[in-house]
């Protein structure tokens, strides 16, 4: 009972850090830098290191719980909606982090003019759909938890 208490705490502070954390800068913190500030440049550098810190963030909670979700189902954690939502979102952040940032860092460095900007643009497009989907995700891991609900 108490070890099953303390799996359920756990597993909601790390959903509240990641999805909380996720949807703060997303939602709140990008949007406000983006409005506030004079430069869109200046707004999005920080915006970026912010989506950036937060990526690293995911990737330490989310693996943490997918590793507490393996070890509570087995292999057949895949097989269950929680599961792939986990593993779907760890490699959301990937592509985003790993994939994306340095393609558009690329991009940004070398001046958003012309076709640059329009790479850019483009490469932000799906970053922002790939961040909608993660944030979607995570919203259904905060309703319905990750561990299913013991009888």
């Amino acid at each position: 009972m108490r070890n099953n208490l303390m799996r359920q705490m756990t597993e909601r502070l790390l959903l509240t850090v990641w999805v909380g954390g996720m949807w703060t800068v997303g939602y709140i913190v990008a949007p406000t830098l983006f409005a506030t500030l004079n430069s869109p440049a200046l707004a999005g550098t920080i915006a970026g290191r912010l989506f950036s810190i937060m990526s690293y963030v995911g990737l330490i909670c989310g693996g943490l719980l997918l590793i507490g979700y393996l070890i509570d189902n087995g292999i057949q954690a895949v097989q269950q909606w929680r599961g792939l939502v986990l593993i779907v979102m760890l490699l959301i952040v990937c592509i985003g982090q790993f994939v994306l940032e340095p393609h558009m860092a690329v991009l940004r460095d070398a001046g958003l003019q012309g076709l640059n900007l329009r790479a850019f643009m483009r490469l932000h497009g799906v970053a922002q759909i790939l961040f909608l989907l993660t944030s979607l995700g995570g919203l259904a891991l905060v309703l319905f938890g990750v561990r299913q609900k013991q009888p």
